[in-house]
């Protein structure tokens, strides 16, 4: 039994091992090697990867020969000249209003938080009215107009007996537009002379307000609405304020006049005007090197400017950016540029990052020249014409989000 045994386990054993032999065998067999196919260059270095194409391995549509009445149509791809640039298309002013109308409600809700909260009370007595002066004194309003709108509060809360946010808000609202002056001229005179002369607007300011950047939006502003205009590069002591002008005149397709750096800026400006006369522009804007108001020889060279752009034909505007931000003391600013040029506009840039909207009503009770124009961010749209309803229903903020 044993022997039978042992003999199956050595068939065994010996079937295994031919079998591992076998495949083995088959595994290690050479292919036989495969004929090249004629007219295909095998060397090193060519091949479709190669940097050497195949010249002698031809597509036979190279020798493909069409019929007669078949039409070769070229390929439906549009050709862009490299030379011809890309110009922007801004957005119109009437569209624009919309969009800034909430993000400046978004910014300034503090004040209207601040009013009907108070005014809402159930007891307005002496300390209340104190605290509503206080929260319009804030809002750099000014002593003057704070006082103004207070005493008119007082009256019409007392004779109507309104107590609630919702009889509140319209009353507010009308306070305010009457305070900010609904009735003021706050249009731009853009448009031509009647002898075909441009318009000629000239911005001016202290350092760092956003005298260039305002310059080249109101130029996109401007060109929107079907304009065509010149752009003056008068800040000839900052090298960067030309080639920024220029790039914002580039975008719209405005042409930009510059000077050499450290030159004479009534010169850039004289040439702008007249720039502006030989290509039929309608306006053109002339952008001034910014200038503290204690300096009284830089405020002087400002009078000159204009008064070399006079030889030309009066100025239409002379608009002064202001920073919203740094509330009365740009009240300060604008009353010594009063004394060197005539303004006739201003414009309140980085009004959407402050909670000081009161700064409109201020410069214009105390100056007595209205705000224009308002810059509401750092998009190249964010420009936009002051609209003194709007405005007032930024400041009370969204009637729904209160």
């Amino acid at each position: 039994m044993l022997e039978l045994l042992g003999l199956l386990v050595a068939v065994l054993v010996v079937t295994v091992v031919a079998g591992l032999a076998l495949v083995r065998g088959r595994g290690s067999r050479q292919l036989p090697a495969s004929r090249p196919k004629p007219g295909i260059d095998y060397r090193p270095g060519t091949g479709d990867d190669a940097e050497v194409p195949r010249d002698t391995a031809k597509r036979t549509v190279d020798t493909l020969t069409l019929p007669d009445d078949v039409e070769v149509l070229p390929p439906s791809v549009d050709v862009v000249d490299p030379q011809t640039p890309v110009l922007d298309v801004p957005e119109p002013t009437a569209g624009r209003m919309a969009r800034l109308r909430t993000r400046l409600s978004r910014s300034q809700t503090t004040l209207g938080r601040g009013l009907f909260a108070l005014l809402t009370r159930d007891v307005l007595d002496e300390d209340t009215w104190e605290e509503v002066e206080d929260t319009l004194l804030t809002s750099d309003m000014g002593v003057a107009a704070t006082q103004e709108l207070v005493t008119a509060l007082r009256t019409r809360v007392r004779v109507e007996a309104v107590r609630t946010q919702s009889e509140l808000r319209p009353l507010l609202r009308e306070e305010l537009v009457k305070l900010i002056g609904n009735d003021v001229d706050r249009s731009l005179r853009t448009l031509p002379h009647e002898d075909g002369r441009p318009a000629v607007v000239l911005v001016v300011g202290v350092n760092g307000v956003g005298k260039t950047t305002t310059c080249g939006k109101l130029g996109r502003v401007l060109v929107a609405d079907g304009r065509s205009v010149v752009l003056g590069a008068a800040d000839t002591f900052r090298a960067a304020a030309a080639d920024q002008l220029q790039t914002w005149g580039e975008r719209v397709g405005a042409h930009t006049v510059r000077g050499p750096e450290g030159g004479d800026p009534a010169s850039v400006a004289f040439d702008a005007v007249k720039k502006g006369i030989e290509e039929g522009a309608d306006t053109v804007l002339i952008d001034t090197a910014g200038r503290l108001h204690t300096k009284t020889g830089l405020m002087d060279e400002l009078g000159k400017v204009k008064r070399v752009i006079e030889k030309h034909g009066p100025v239409d505007e002379t608009l002064l950016v202001l920073d919203a931000t740094t509330g009365q003391n740009g009240v300060t600013q604008a009353r010594v540029f009063t004394q060197a040029v005539e303004i006739t506009g201003i414009v309140l840039t980085k009004l959407d990052g402050t909670a000081k909207g009161g700064i409109v009503v201020a410069v214009q009770r105390e100056l007595g020249i209205p705000v224009k124009l308002i810059g509401l961010g750092e998009g190249p749209d964010d420009l936009a014409p002051f609209e003194p309803e709007s405005f007032a229903d930024a400041l009370l903020g969204d009637e729904a989000a209160l």
